[in-house]
């Protein structure tokens, strides 16, 4: 969302980084795979899918509704459907960037 705003992705993770925000996503993985664009955490889509998968089948014996890991598991579903069970997991990106037409990586001047 920041991005089609027209915000630099280095400040957006800058400032989630300085607040309470702060995860291994943001301090690691999209700087260094999403924003270069490199998408080498070296962990597939499928993986991430089955992992997500089993958590929620538990949930669910449990009787535990887990609405954000049912939406996070949509999300994985349509990544791999798209750029395959062997895309890295920060490729997740992509088919947001497809709907919100802008590219996280590039440039003000690059953007789709």
């Amino acid at each position: 969302m920041g991005v089609k705003a027209g915000l630099d992705p280095k400040q957006i993770v800058d400032v989630i980084n300085a607040g309470t925000g702060r995860n291994s996503a943001t301090e690691d993985k999209i700087p260094r795979c999403v924003i270069p664009r490199t998408f080498n955490t070296g962990f597939s889509i499928a993986l991430l899918n089955k992992d997500v998968r089993l958590c929620l089948e538990e949930a669910d014996t449990l009787g535990i509704p887990m609405v954000v890991g049912t939406a996070v598991r949509q999300l994985l579903s349509i990544t791999m459907a798209t750029e395959g069970p062997d895309a890295d997991m920060t490729e997740t990106v992509k088919p947001l960037e497809r709907w919100a037409r802008v590219e996280v990586g590039k440039s003000q001047s690059e953007r789709v």
